[in-house]
């Protein structure tokens, strides 16, 4: 198979700048805490603190910082009450846009999202309006590293019950249904594998190229403004972004 890399291109540039760190953390941490709420401190029964945490150590989150967010969410001590809202839209040249908020006050978040879209050649659309154009799936990635053998990672990710298995140009790519995200993931770090991530996100099912430079400069924003929203949590677009390289 060829083509994005899911991990690359779909999720934006979460923790792309160092000064975004602690934002990031901050927004990690209440997503601990509200899975601790709903469902228990106990992550083997609780699939959504289990994805809650692999984020969090995708982004070098320190285990203090884990630790600490799992109390506050056994305390209960700040006595507010978040809930997960999914927002879908239309970005610059017909892209599709789906933004997942963890928000106190959904009337504040559905304001500014909406002032994003609207400010950057986009608007907000209605629930089902683009989640279509999309799938929901768990992805594992595995570093490219000598000593990993592909035959043995894939065979290892199909016994833990994965669904597809991908090479890119510096990882192995597992996709698994949601529900068995977790599941796979523990399997593959059982096996031994230990450069290893994932998460449960929205794969679109096909890119939009966006060649006028203005609208360019748009979707730019747009990701940037929605990323920089403590209430936003992931954002998944399809447009087919240029990579960036490094210097």
């Amino acid at each position: 198979m060829s083509g994005h890399s899911k991990g690359a291109n779909i999720k934006n540039r979460k923790g792309k700048q160092d000064a975004l760190k602690g934002k990031v953390f901050t927004k990690l941490a209440r997503a601990i805490t509200v899975a601790v709420r709903e469902g228990g401190a106990e992550a083997d029964y609780n699939s959504s603190l289990a994805t809650a945490i692999e984020k969090a150590k995708a982004q070098n989150m320190p285990n203090d910082n884990i630790d600490r967010a799992v109390k506050a969410g056994l305390a209960a001590a700040s006595g507010e009450n978040y809930e997960t809202i999914i927002y879908e839209g239309y970005g610059p040249s017909g892209t599709a846009f789906i933004v997942q908020c963890l928000t106190d006050n959904r009337n504040r978040t559905a304001a500014d999202i909406r002032h994003y879209f609207s400010k950057n050649n986009g608007n907000l659309g209605t629930t089902g309006c683009v989640s279509y154009l999309f799938n929901r799936k768990g992805v594992v990635s595995i570093e490219l590293e000598d000593g990993v053998d592909e035959d043995s990672v894939m065979m290892a990710a199909l016994d833990a019950g994965a669904e597809d298995f991908e090479t890119q140009d510096d990882s192995y790519e597992i996709t698994t249904a949601p529900e068995d995200f977790i599941k796979v993931l523990n399997g593959l770090k059982a096996a031994g594998y230990t450069n290893i991530k994932g998460d449960v996100m929205y794969i679109p099912q096909t890119y939009v190229k966006v060649e006028d430079e203005e609208n360019v400069k748009y979707l730019e924003r747009l990701i940037d403004s929605l990323e920089e929203n403590d209430d936003v949590q992931e954002v998944y677009h399809n447009w087919d972004e240029p990579e960036v390289e490094e210097e």
